[in-house]
């Protein structure tokens, strides 16, 4: 039995599936609006879901909910409000609670986005991922980099002092100057946090039938290296493989995925990960992922919670840790595994030995070597 001293740190993440159109590389459970898009009707699966998953909260509060997608900004703010407000008037939200919603340049108004802020979003998560019209149209965008320039001045004239852009690199045909003006353009900007990672051609994706001509590995480092060094002057922290923050601003809700804390997630294919403090159990569970199938309550399911297996559970929390730049302190191993440090402290040695993990027992940390090769550091808890 696993033993836990205390209850684990709970996130919210709601998944509205829909989109414009579904773009070449996306491998996420998101669909192309073929018809009206269903508000009431999804909403209401949303809220009912919620009540029925309300046990698994064990009445810890809520420090942080995520609206992803799909193009979660599709949605009015009313039914964000809606949502919300069930939310609030059935369990506890933290006093500080960090709300996102993703949002797409080309969905943006500034009626509706100052509704957002007023439905309760302090926090937005813009996918610009280039402000390049000809790299644009290759990814599929529905916007241009004009729209997207337009689609922050609304956000922040909407009231969005707290918002993160994401901007890709590597991407087709890219050169190291253009990668370089995608940041420039996007910092201008002055963003709070930023998200800035490569883009991957993944399998179920159409650039994987249809493989694009990429950058050759030597210039995707270059653009790498070029762009930490534009953030670090301009005062943002790389705290994560792939994210950056002025001081303050880390994203609190993929923080603690990465720190193995707790999460609910509702809406058509959300994943979520629970533990049962009293039991000493680890579960979990995905939602049927078609939102068809979610809409219908007769196919719409109860989680099936799933025990994580005890020999899983140290490999599960090195690739979340392990991807945060600082690390993490020892101590928080065992109290989100529920298992003793001492059971990973040869694989530990191991790693210390072969220079991948930093050498300070009270800390995990990846060491310089580590974080260029993570995939081996975490491969040793497998």
């Amino acid at each position: 039995m696993l033993i836990f001293n205390k209850p684990l740190p709970l996130s919210l993440y709601i998944h509205l599936p829909w989109c414009v159109r579904k773009c070449p590389y996306c491998d996420f459970n998101s669909h192309e609006i073929k018809a009206d898009l269903p508000q009431e009707l999804y909403v209401n699966a949303i809220c009912d879901e919620f009540i029925q998953q309300l046990p698994l909260l064990n009445n810890r509060p809520v420090k942080s909910i995520f609206f992803g997608g799909g193009t979660p900004s599709l949605f009015s703010a009313h039914s964000i409000a809606n949502i919300l407000d069930h939310i609030a008037a059935h369990c506890s939200l933290d006093a500080n609670a960090e709300i996102t919603l993703e949002a797409n340049p080309g969905t943006i108004d500034q009626t509706n986005f100052a509704g957002f802020r007023t439905a309760g979003i302090n926090r937005l998560s813009l996918g610009i991922q280039s402000f390049n019209d000809d790299k644009l149209k290759i990814l599929g965008r529905i916007h241009d980099g004009e729209n997207a320039r337009e689609g922050i001045r609304i956000a922040k004239k909407a009231g969005f002092s707290n918002f993160n852009l994401d901007i890709m690199y590597g991407l087709p045909q890219q050169t190291l100057a253009e990668a370089m003006h995608d940041i420039e353009s996007a910092l201008s900007f002055a963003p709070t946090h930023f998200s800035w990672y490569q883009l991957t051609i993944e399998p179920n994706t159409l650039f994987y039938k249809q493989r694009p001509v990429l950058p050759v590995d030597d210039l995707i480092w270059d653009m790498q290296c070029a762009g930490q060094e534009k953030l670090q002057q301009l005062g943002y922290k790389q705290y994560e493989v792939s994210a950056y923050a002025r001081a303050d601003h880390e994203c609190l809700h993929n923080r603690n995925y990465w720190e193995f804390g707790d999460y609910l997630g509702i809406g058509a294919g959300a994943h979520s990960k629970i533990t049962d403090h009293d039991k000493g159990e680890v579960w979990r569970a995905q939602q049927v992922r078609h939102p068809k199938d979610y809409l219908d309550a007769s196919k719409r399911r109860a989680i099936e919670m799933k025990n994580v297996a005890e020999k899983d559970l140290a490999f599960e929390f090195m690739l979340n840790a392990l991807r945060l730049t600082d690390g993490v302190a020892m101590h928080l191993f065992s109290e989100r595994t529920g298992l003793a440090a001492s059971a990973i402290s040869h694989l530990l040695q191991q790693a210390r030995e072969r220079d991948l993990l930093v050498k300070d027992e009270k800390w995990l940390c990846a060491s310089e070597l580590g974080k260029k090769f993570l995939n081996d550091l975490t491969g040793i808890f497998l």
